[in-house]
């Protein structure tokens, strides 16, 4: 058999890991009288975080296996070896274990493990002076330097941590193997956590160190920062940590903007409140303090208690009573409910009908013979975005629930906190009034403790130690799952944490620090996606894809299949695009389908599992068809507020091609977005840069797809063509209009009317 030699790291002198070969030939086993037909063991080997088994012998006490086994090791390991009992309906019996250390097996043949036969006593788990049998190995395909041993076993007696961070740190390279694939690609493999990737492996960063949980788990330790994570750590993952906590040293200055965010202001107030707040402040103080969201009742009508509790309205210029509130009696039906009726809501909003003549209840609309369960809470469709967010607030309070819950977190482990108290809460009572406690602060929560707490959290979930969510791209900082989330063993626990988080964020009117991307909210509104929408996450293979669209890709002899390879952790893996589609070619008659069928696979990237946990959770606090009168944009602002829009500093930081500032379309542009009112300006930010936020120093600072990006107006087409946008570029196409009046027409309909990011 061929032998591997342990090298030196560079420059350390302690020797390096290498592969070695076990043979597990035979046990020994104490007789069981209790056990007429004898065990079904196997053995189990276990080194340095790796775990290999060997095939079960059926019913007897004396197995023979002579199969092989090979692990990575160093001169210092230790092999544990347990034999088990296989159980056809319950856990496995551990029968007996044994340790065997590799740097004794090397003293005893001089450095070289060849071929080296050894028979183990295997003792009871919690005896180990109780002997149940023994176990023979053979070892093979390992020699070590003699020189270099002693050194290392010398630094080891004086330093065993040393030795260890020594190790860690070099035992990246000489791990892997390299390979060529069938097409002469040269990869490269890791034999411990079972990976490929493209490029040559690094190193550990400095002051990193790999371990193993007692669950075999592999994870990585930061002592400089003292911090843990699953994902295995690179220079640049480290530098976007660093990043991250530089942004996180900064949020006191944030916060001070983040209050600034609003919805949308109620005759010049733009307050950081929840828009019903902000409309409360305007009720005249005769008026009846209890705040309704539908506003004040028609002419002639009054609300009513009666000795039970029920809510009636009074219709004095007939004179007559009924249970339907007359606002929205008619939004939610053209018909009246007959004489007797009432139409009530359950916790979760779905409206149900009470029969008070026969005593019953319903959820069959006795006006039009359709259940209410089919379609959620039906409101007529409205296009001006004030009254979709006043009709989300009402659905909202008929969701809510009486009383608060009180969430205690601390600021250090803010992460940790909130995820084991919103998960410990029914998912009902996240609709009460939130109390949020930060120990050791004074002060009481009517707030603007929560509405700290919402900021800080959302920022929280970005740590790119939790795996959990990444950039949309380079110079994009809108969030998406993130693909190699599953790396964190508990992630689907942590997307259905977020999920109920992000959900509450919208049921109480309380903003995020960052965004997602517009796939995302088109994934929370059941919208379907456009190719369009890669341009904002992924412009290279937008443009790509476009390529292949106006281009004949016969004529250019491209040969493409219906596949695509993936990389997520250097792990190259190939997904198929439709059953056998590796073996499809693409050709000019199927391109369209390819083109859809890969859009759809970059957009989604295989995070179903992660995008249903997510969505478990938002809908256990709020479910997604309350949202569903909205669009991606409105969703955004939403989530995420606005900010009052300086129109002198996105004058100031605007520049233009083919176009002059003196231009008359440039003029009459700027003459539009001066009358606009906020909103509006905000959908057209929308419209051309792809968010509604900006940046901490304004428009000076906005970002495109290659780094900093000002925002650009282009001559572009001809008058009668409408506004487009790219959104990588932060670019206006504005065609040469005649008038005014055109340019107006043209660009509100653009941004009002169109759904994506532009249209020809």
């Amino acid at each position: 058999m061929a032998s591997s030699v342990a090298k030196p790291g560079p420059g350390n002198g302690y020797p390096m890991k290498a592969q070695l070969q076990i043979m597990v030939l035979s046990a020994k086993l104490k007789e069981n009288r209790k056990n007429w037909f004898g065990p079904s063991p196997y053995v189990e080997v276990a080194v340095d975080g790796q775990s290999k088994k060997t095939e079960k012998c059926n019913n007897t006490h004396s197995p023979k296996w002579k199969q092989p086994l090979t692990v990575i090791v160093t001169p210092f390991s230790k092999l544990i070896f347990r034999v088990w009992s296989h159980q056809t309906l319950k856990s496995d019996i551990l029968l007996g274990m044994a340790a065997l250390e590799v740097s004794e097996t090397l003293k005893a043949n001089d450095m070289k493990i060849s071929e080296v036969v050894q028979t183990l006593q295997l003792s009871a788990d919690r005896d180990q002076t109780d002997v149940v049998g023994d176990l023979s190995v053979c070892l093979d395909g390992m020699q070590v330097d003699p020189e270099m041993f002693a050194s290392a076993a010398q630094a080891n007696t004086q330093s065993e941590s040393a030795l260890c961070d020594v190790i860690h740190s070099v035992i990246c390279i000489d791990l892997w193997e390299q390979r060529v694939d069938q097409n002469g690609r040269l990869y490269f493999v890791d034999h411990v956590e079972k990976r490929t990737a493209w490029e040559r492996p690094e190193p550990l960063p400095s002051g990193w160190e790999r371990r193993v949980d007692p669950m075999g788990r592999v994870y990585f330790v930061d002592h400089i920062t003292r911090t843990t994570t699953w994902q295995r750590p690179t220079m640049e993952t480290v530098r976007n940590y660093e990043q991250w906590q530089h942004q996180r040293n900064q949020l006191q200055g944030a916060m001070q903007q983040f209050n600034q965010r609003f919805i949308f202001g109620v005759n010049g107030v733009s307050g950081n409140s929840d828009w019903s707040n902000q409309l409360q402040d305007q009720v005249p103080a005769t008026e009846n303090k209890q705040f309704d969201p539908l506003g004040p009742l028609p002419h002639g009508w009054e609300k009513r208690t009666d000795s039970n509790g029920r809510v009636y309205f009074v219709q004095h210029t007939t004179r007559t009573t009924q249970w339907e509130d007359p606002r929205t009696q008619g939004l939610l039906n053209e018909k009246p409910l007959p004489e007797g009726w009432e139409m009530r809501f359950t916790v979760d909003g779905i409206p149900y009908f009470v029969d008070h003549n026969r005593r019953a209840t319903t959820y069959i609309d006795p006006r039009t013979g359709k259940s209410s369960l089919e379609n959620g809470p039906q409101i007529t469709y409205v296009r001006d975005f004030k009254a979709k967010v006043q009709y989300f607030r009402f659905w909202c309070q008929q969701l809510s629930m009486p009383q608060h819950i009180k969430i205690t977190v601390t600021r250090k482990t803010l992460f940790e906190d909130s995820f084991q108290q919103i998960m410990s809460f029914n998912a009902q009572d996240l609709r009460r009034r939130l109390w949020i406690i930060f120990p050791g602060e004074e002060g009481l929560d009517y707030g603007g403790v929560a509405r700290e707490w919402f900021f800080l959290l959302s920022h929280e979930v970005l740590n790119p130690m939790y795996c959990l969510f990444e950039y949309a791209g380079k110079d994009n900082y809108c969030l998406q799952i993130n693909p190699a989330s599953y790396i964190n063993p508990d992630h689907l626990k942590y997307f259905k944490f977020i999920g109920r988080f992000i959900a509450m964020a919208l049921f109480h009117g309380k903003f995020i620090d960052t965004g997602f991307s517009l796939p995302f909210y088109k994934r929370m509104l059941n919208k379907p996606w456009a190719l369009k929408d890669l341009e904002s996450i992924d412009p290279e293979f937008y443009n790509s894809l476009i390529w292949i669209k106006e281009n004949d890709i016969e004529e250019c002899g491209l040969e493409m299949y219906f596949s695509v390879d993936k990389e997520i952790l250097g792990e190259i893996t190939t997904h198929e695009l439709k059953p056998d589609g590796g073996e499809v070619l693409v050709t000019e008659e199927n391109k369209e389908e390819y083109i859809r069928l890969v859009a759809e696979w970059r957009l989604s990237r295989g995070v179903e599992e992660q995008t249903q946990a997510f969505f478990e959770g938002f809908n256990e606090v709020l479910p997604q068809q309350y949202l569903q009168y909205f669009d991606a944009k409105e969703l955004e602002v939403m989530l995420c507020g606005m900010q009052e829009i300086d129109l002198a500093d996105w004058q100031r930081n605007t520049i233009y091609r083919h176009y002059a500032r003196s231009s008359k379309q440039v003029l009459w542009f700027w003459q539009l977005i001066k009358e606009m009112d906020n909103e509006k300006r905000m959908r057209l930010l929308q419209f051309v840069t792809g968010t509604c936020r900006l940046p901490v120093g304004g428009f000076a600072d906005l970002l495109g797809s290659n780094g900093p990006q000002k925002f650009c107006i282009e001559k572009v087409g001809k008058e009668n063509w409408l506004p487009r946008s790219h959104t990588c570029f932060n670019r206006l196409d504005l065609p040469p209009y005649k008038s005014y009046e055109q340019l107006k027409e043209k660009l509100m309909f653009a941004i009002e009317e169109t759904e994506g990011f532009g249209q020809e």
